[in-house]
């Protein structure tokens, strides 16, 4: 797979660049649409909770407290393109069906032109957040270059789920909105808008276990980690490792679903 993606590099950036551009073709404001969205939710939910429902400060796990708004925001920007990659990702072989039946054309390399074009906003909401970090007094640091690495968790996760998804959603359509009701759960299954650190699992720790394996959750902290805490994910060598088997697992099953159905995929589009 590296291989083709050395060997097609050019091609690769060229349909991430048009992907992104595509999504927006014949809006007035164009590629402004995929900056507004984001930013409206991060406005709305920080009015919500912290002057409607004032929440105040929010603790991380090394005790450190911050304004909600920056706790906040360091879980949403990770979300929005995990979210974003898996709902537009799923669709992938549906929207290049015209690809897909070309002979000649290696289908493999469209969810990763997906996910690339991704990080093309996700890229955006990182300075975002820098500059309000900023704005607060936490100004960049080394650990601050760290969340390049959580986006490569996130990338490498993703990936591996759509090239599932969009191998299945080809045969079975309402697969879609399975995934929608399914990123809906698991996004208050990670802790965005609510903090880990306050609930007492004492009685129930198997769900806190169960909470824990979700791998969004690393990522997550991870963001935290680095923005907040300042703690380098070495020196979280078990969550590290947690994380990494559960996503290698995914990724080589999601690979494995799609070379299996790959054969069928132009058949069925």
């Amino acid at each position: 797979m590296i291989d083709k993606i050395r060997q097609n590099k050019n091609l690769i950036w060229g349909l991430a660049k048009n992907d992104f551009k595509a999504k927006f073709a014949g809006s007035y404001f164009g590629i402004l649409w995929a900056f507004v969205q984001p930013v409206t939710t991060v406005l709305i939910y920080w009015f919500v909770f912290q002057k409607a429902l004032p929440v105040g400060a929010a603790s991380t796990r090394s005790g450190i407290e911050v304004p909600y708004v920056l706790w906040l925001i360091a879980g949403l920007v990770p979300w929005f393109y995990f979210s974003d990659l898996i709902n537009s990702g799923t669709n992938t072989f549906l929207e290049y069906s015209y690809l897909v039946k070309k002979v000649v054309f290696d289908i493999e390399i469209l969810p990763v032109v997906k996910s690339i074009s991704g990080l093309f906003v996700h890229f955006f909401f990182l300075a975002f957040t820098v500059v309000l970090y900023g704005l607060y007094g936490n100004l960049p640091n080394l650990y601050t270059v760290q969340m390049l690495y959580y986006s490569f968790c996130m990338f490498i996760l993703g990936l591996g789920i759509i090239y599932m998804t969009s191998a299945l959603v080809s045969f079975f359509r309402d697969l879609t909105q399975v995934i929608n009701i399914l990123l809906q759960v698991l996004m208050w299954m990670t802790p965005i808008m609510w903090n880990i650190q306050s609930v007492d699992f004492s009685s129930m720790h198997w769900v806190e276990v169960i909470l824990k394996l979700n791998p969004m959750y690393y990522v997550v902290i991870g963001y935290r980690d680095s923005l907040i805490d300042q703690v380098a994910f070495w020196q979280r060598p078990t969550e590290s490792l947690v994380f990494w088997c559960i996503t290698i697992l995914i990724f080589a099953f999601g690979r494995f679903v799609f070379k299996r159905l790959k054969p069928h995929l132009a058949d069925v589009l």
